[in-house]
């Protein structure tokens, strides 16, 4: 699902860099779709919720995201490339709740932490095999193959969907209603607004990403305006190399997890973005890539398997499980939507070096901030 679910997304840049767009106008694509997938994240998190047929959640979703990649290829308007990455960002936004859904469905709360803690893992070796595969095939044949590739795994990904039981799926557990609970559920967004631990989850990650999501890219940057890399190849590499130490990690989060709450994994994962911050300060181009994407990878894949599993654990019992997913999300994203802008127009001011530390000081907030409601987000 992974490599489907990213369709040509990271080589688009450099696709239409290379077809006479400016800089600007690629960032304003990207960000209008940015925007409209973070605003819709939270209400698919509560239809999903309250559907039957979950694996629809993850089928049709899917078709859009390739249908999607092939409007790039076919047409590079502005306002069909805008169209195609709304389309693109709304399906992706569907992806992960439903995921999360059919994953609790099957497994139950007890089971959850486990199979979500493999499936983070796969998730994250089809992301490095599908970069490395499309890296290769774009290299060698042009970005259709790298359409193509997508579209093929994306076949694959939705035969394997369907070929799950339907009844396999708990649509009561899939949203975290316990066996006696009522079918009707309090409002959601009353919940959720006085859920405190969820709300500082949110915050901390919207932090969290407000810094982490510039650094690759400008990283790239820096490195390409000093001629010490070739961008199409050096942004391959950082994705291969991450996703890779994401495997690992996500099943190393699984154990730990099974073992205590997931407050103390959440704060580890902060705590590698400051060191980023410092290691890019110092350290551009080929040398610094391979220690600053070990740590992406450390921090992220930590966080992919101990965020949906908080949130699950946290608002077990309240029908609510993917809309709160969902929530957090777009708290998130809004974050991660901002960081590039942020990142790129301090990086004009004042050069990458001092940019890199400051983006590495928003793991520091939030880090003061998980410490200090730590007696509130303890418990999960």
């Amino acid at each position: 699902m992974a490599d489907m679910q990213s369709g040509i997304g990271p080589f688009i840049g450099v696709f239409l860099q290379e077809r006479g767009w400016a800089p600007g106008l690629i960032g304003t694509a990207m960000t209008i779709g940015n925007v409209a997938g973070m605003l819709v994240t939270t209400p698919i998190g509560g239809f999903i919720d309250s559907s039957r047929n979950k694996r629809m959640w993850v089928v049709i979703p899917g078709i859009c995201v390739v249908s999607a990649s092939a409007i790039i290829l076919i047409s590079q308007n502005f306002w069909a490339v805008t169209v195609s990455q709304v389309a693109q960002s709304l399906a992706s936004a569907a992806i992960v709740p439903a995921v999360t859904g059919i994953t609790l469905g099957i497994a139950k709360q007890k089971g959850f932490n486990a199979l979500n803690g493999r499936n983070q893992a796969y998730n994250h070796a089809g992301n490095m095999v599908g970069a490395a595969l499309s890296g290769y095939l774009g290299y060698k044949y042009g970005y259709f193959a790298v359409f193509a590739l997508a579209a093929v795994f994306g076949a694959i990904a939705i035969a394997c969907v369907l070929m799950i039981p339907a009844k396999a799926i708990d649509d009561r557990a899939a949203r975290g209603c316990k066996e006696d609970d009522p079918d009707s559920a309090p409002d959601a967004f009353t919940m959720l607004l006085k859920h405190r631990a969820l709300l500082v989850l949110a915050l901390a990650l919207a932090l969290f990403h407000l810094g982490n999501a510039a650094i690759v890219p400008l990283y790239g940057l820096a490195a390409v305006a000093e001629g010490q890399a070739n961008g199409p190849t050096f942004v391959a590499t950082t994705v291969v190399i991450a996703q890779g130490v994401m495997v690992v990690t996500s099943l190393i989060a699984m154990k730990a997890a099974s073992k205590r709450n997931y407050w103390p994994i959440i704060l580890v994962s902060f705590m590698f973005l400051p060191i980023r911050g410092v290691l890019a300060f110092f350290v551009t181009g080929w040398w610094g890539v391979v220690p600053m994407q070990v740590l992406d990878g450390i921090g992220t894949g930590l966080q992919t398997v101990a965020v949906p599993g908080m949130v699950a654990r946290s608002l077990n019992g309240t029908g609510r499980i993917n809309l709160g997913q969902g929530a957090v999300i777009t708290v998130q994203g809004v974050g991660a939507s901002l960081s590039p802008a942020l990142g790129g127009w301090i990086a004009q001011w004042i050069g990458y070096g001092p940019t890199f530390l400051l983006l590495g000081g928003f793991g520091l907030a939030s880090m003061a901030l998980w410490l200090a409601f730590a007696a509130t987000v303890k418990k999960y």
